[in-house]
């Protein structure tokens, strides 16, 4: 068994911590049954560059990166506490394998982050490391650095956390049932093939997937699974829990062995 710690979330809304939704459930029992790793490294649909960023503050922000919702969920603050100097010994590390890295000294916890990761650890005790999602390169070059981020994290014990959506179509959203459109579900499904069977070559070509173009009209949201898939080199991603929400977002949850046993 590989003791390589890979865990993604499909984060949903930003109030996922207040609504009543099977994931939200989801999240708060696997907090209770997973062995809480040393840290964590969070790769986050809402960090978005041109290349790999690594956030280095010492007692990172909680950022309210939406508009629109509850008061209450304005009021939230998760603190955990970052890794200014693991961050910095990842950069050099990568950049040393040619693998551009840049570290950002005031990155805050965007909601990709600390709205899922408040249901898993509430206490907030798991130090971690916001990772960007790199958007200007291709998909075999991000399934490269994801390979490397996956040795380092195995190395120094280490979990690896994708936040990002399975299908990410906010235009196609209905609020009458969850019940998803067949377009949705294809796609879903595809992704637990390709996870489970560790399939790099059909992650290169994600967009020639079933209704790729219709499930993510852009690729921010997808990225953090597609790196998570990468970091595991081959290996499977089972699914952990399978829900969708606002009818064609889907919940899926993924980990490696070493998460789910």
């Amino acid at each position: 068994m590989t003791t390589r710690q890979v865990l993604y979330l499909s984060h949903g809304s930003p109030d996922l911590s207040l609504t009543d939704h099977p994931a939200r459930a989801f999240l708060a029992d696997l907090g209770e049954r997973l062995s809480k790793p040393s840290a964590a490294r969070v790769i986050s649909a809402h960090f978005a560059a041109p290349g790999l960023v690594r956030g280095r503050a010492a007692t990172p922000a909680t950022w309210h990166d939406f508009h629109g919702f509850a008061d209450a969920l304005y009021r939230m603050h998760y603190p955990a506490r970052g890794l200014p100097e693991m961050a910095g010994s990842l950069a050099a590390g990568l950049n040393d394998n040619g693998i551009d890295t840049r570290l950002d000294p005031e990155r805050a916890l965007d909601h990709g982050i600390w709205s899922p990761l408040s249901l898993l650890w509430p206490q907030a005790e798991v130090p971690l490391i916001p990772v960007s999602v790199p958007m200007g390169t291709d998909a075999a070059t991000q399934l490269e650095i994801a390979a490397s981020l996956g040795r380092w994290a195995e190395a120094n014990d280490l979990m690896l956390i994708g936040s990002g959506a399975a299908t990410h179509n906010l235009g196609a959203r209905h609020f009458i049932h969850d019940a998803p459109d067949t377009w949705a579900r294809q796609f879903h499904d595809w992704v637990i093939d390709v996870a489970a069977h560790g399939d790099l070559d059909a992650m290169k070509a994600w967009r020639d997937a079933p209704n790729a173009r219709y499930a993510h009209p852009t690729p921010e949201h997808f990225l953090p699974l597609l790196m998570c898939v990468g970091a595991m080199e081959g290996r499977p991603l089972r699914p952990l829990h399978e829900s969708f929400m606002f009818g064609n977002l889907s919940m899926l949850a993924l980990g490696s062995e070493a998460v789910a046993a």
